[in-house]
């Protein structure tokens, strides 16, 4: 049986402790774990915890947690994602997929053909999910450090920024992805459902950018993270 592995948002030590509520629910009624189970937990400090449950009851859930260890290492390149702000489920596959490919920070981008306007408080609920997403892809993937989820930026903001070793944007018609030398740290500009307007891309080269394409086919928004960081962790990374 695999071990139940979490995350908490506060940081831990050995010894016991009363996990927070929405952790405390998803333990107790929705995986219905009982005293005495095993357990992981890691804090995204980069160690992970080993223990067992003690206590699950109504009031909440505590755990005391006896070993601790250096968890999964972060790629050696560190990747900031600027993917195009799209809708619904594809900007949640998007950083999720990020997230398991060992991007370090992610930002939404609002270019010209977004078609989501976030504004105020749909914008901070919709950021507080991106981060959910996160946090479960790291609890799946095994990752023990989560990568940053910044709230949405204008892509000329955005721009203006970022900072990376080689900074990419993908565009179809531009030299193979290849053809640059291994960076420490890249960033990769990747345009929304409608794509980036040309002045878009001429906008981030002037900022530093190389315009860069991985093969002859046209990718959706969401399927474009996923083969582009795919692609860098096998060339630079550690795939």
């Amino acid at each position: 049986m695999r071990l139940s592995r979490f995350f908490v948002d506060t940081p831990l030590s050995l010894g016991q402790h009363q996990l927070p509520e929405t952790q405390a629910h998803y333990i107790g009624r929705v995986l219905r774990h009982t005293a005495g189970d095993a357990v992981q937990l890691f804090d995204g400090s980069g160690q992970e915890y080993l223990g067992s449950l003690i206590e699950v009851g109504k009031k909440g859930v505590r755990v005391e947690l006896r070993e601790t260890f250096a968890g999964q290492a972060e790629s050696p390149l560190r990747i900031h994602l600027g993917q195009g702000l799209s809708r619904g489920e594809r900007m949640d596959w998007a950083i999720q997929k990020a997230t398991e490919l060992g991007a370090s920070e992610i930002s939404p981008i609002v270019s010209e053909r977004c078609e989501v306007r976030l504004k105020d408080e749909r914008a901070d609920k919709r950021l507080a999910h991106w981060r959910q997403v996160a946090i479960s892809a790291s609890e799946q993937c095994g990752r023990s450090v989560l990568p940053v989820i910044h709230p949405p930026i204008a892509l000329g903001e955005w721009l203006q920024r970022v900072e990376a070793q080689l900074k990419l944007v993908l565009h179809p018609v531009a030299e193979p992805l290849a053809s640059h030398a291994r960076p420490e740290s890249l960033a990769f500009l990747i345009g929304p459902e409608g794509g980036l307007a040309d002045a878009e891309v001429t906008q981030a080269q002037a900022a530093g950018f190389y315009a860069a394409r991985l093969g002859p086919r046209v990718l959706r928004t969401e399927t474009a993270p996923v083969a582009a960081l795919a692609v860098v962790q096998h060339l630079w990374g550690d795939f």
